[in-house]
């Protein structure tokens, strides 16, 4: 409130770059700065912190009297270099709180149950960020999830830098997942952000096997297909880990879809080091990837290593990116004649359970609705309403 009117004091307005635990570190920040406008900053390449400072330029010369606060993980590794940028009137260098944070986009709320990172992979520079790992309790993460479904949200999705370390009160994932499930009742689906495959507990294993509102979609940081690479990446697990993994888990839940990060180029990978990788999408069937040419951050053990040059990071990204589209194609193929509930988001598109997407011009965000898969344009289904929309 204004002291002095007694009015609401407006929110500050946020551009957030990086991941979805930056989007909800975004509300606190809104809420934190009213009156500003908050740069959410990324680091985990360099060009989403060069995008960053582009933002922040690009601000100051068209809006020279906004007061412009940088935040973020890229502000938090170096604040000296944004604090000297025209037109920042403040960094805020510190991580905003421990406690649970929640977000809402549009038809989806975020939970952010688990913050920071106690690994050391050597392209990472996010653990200087972030700090190290810590977990929020159960009874909070209840609370804020709770709040989130009062307010209308029919998915969450439990987010974090590295979720499956999660660990509180004895509690693993496995355990949070089945608690904010029970607690719950009336939450339509329980999502799952990035996870690790070899940190996967075996409740969590078990709940994906036995609560059908916990979606059959994961999102898995494998970064690499070649072992070599993965132990120079001080990652810890190897490929036949995530071959594993893939595997039990479409056997436990035959309707799961995996997706994974990549980055391509690390230092050393040699081009059949690299085929290992492409290979992988058809073992493991990974069918939405998020690939990465490999970007060597200041600080970090990779940088030191031999490089490769960008352009052969850049074509390896555009390989995989195909292998992905392919395996893509081939999911949306076997989804014909199926009938899907769908959960509606703005843009006119509607998701899955299974996080495909699905093409429903004109139906307002935020319903759940059945479908009938009539086909696909390559990226998404096309679909035919069950009943009225």
């Amino acid at each position: 409130m204004s002291a002095r009117t007694g009015e609401l004091a407006p929110k500050a307005e946020v551009l957030t770059f990086g991941c979805r635990l930056n989007m909800v570190d975004s509300e606190e920040l809104a809420r934190q700065h009213p009156g500003a406008v908050v740069v959410n900053t990324c680091a985990v390449t360099n060009e989403a912190t060069r995008q960053a400072r582009q933002a922040i330029r690009r601000l100051h010369r068209e809006r020279p009297e906004a007061q412009i606060v940088v935040a973020g993980c890229a502000a938090r590794i170096d604040p000296q270099s944004f604090a000297t940028m025209d037109g920042v009137t403040r960094v805020v260098a510190e991580e905003q709180t421990n406690r649970a944070r929640a977000a809402e986009e549009g038809t989806r709320g975020f939970l952010a149950v688990q913050n920071g990172c106690d690994h050391s992979c050597t392209f990472c520079i996010i653990p200087a960020g972030r700090g190290a790992s810590r977990s929020v309790s159960p009874q909070e993460a209840v609370t804020q999830a709770r709040a989130l479904v009062e307010s209308g949200k029919q998915e969450i999705v439990l987010t974090g830098v590295d979720l499956t370390s999660y660990d509180a009160d004895g509690m693993r994932l496995g355990g949070l997942v089945r608690l904010l499930l029970r607690e719950l009742p009336t939450l339509a689906r329980l999502r799952l952000s990035s996870i690790d495959c070899i940190e996967a507990d075996d409740d969590l294993v078990a709940a994906l096997a036995e609560e059908e509102r916990l979606c059959p979609h994961l999102h898995l940081s494998l970064q690499a297909g070649d072992d070599l690479i993965l132990k120079r990446m001080k990652r810890r697990h190897l490929r036949g880990d995530a071959i594993r993994f893939c595997a039990a888990l479409r056997e436990a839940r035959p309707d799961i879809v995996f997706g994974a990060d990549f980055i391509t180029g690390f230092p050393t990978e040699t081009e059949e080091m690299f085929d290992r990788t492409l290979a992988l999408v058809e073992e493991c069937k990974l069918t939405h990837l998020h690939v990465f040419p490999f970007s060597a951050r200041p600080g970090t053990p990779a940088a030191r290593m031999p490089q490769l040059s960008r352009d052969i990071a850049k074509e390896r990204s555009a390989r995989l990116r195909e292998a992905g589209d392919r395996s893509l194609v081939r999911h949306l193929d076997a989804q014909a004649g199926k009938t899907l509930r769908l959960l509606t988001e703005r843009g006119g598109g509607a998701r899955a359970a299974d996080f495909t997407l699905a093409r429903t011009p004109g139906v307002e965000a935020g319903r759940m609705i059945d479908a009938r898969v009539t086909g696909h344009d390559g990226r998404a289904l096309t679909v035919a309403p069950i009943a009225s929309w």
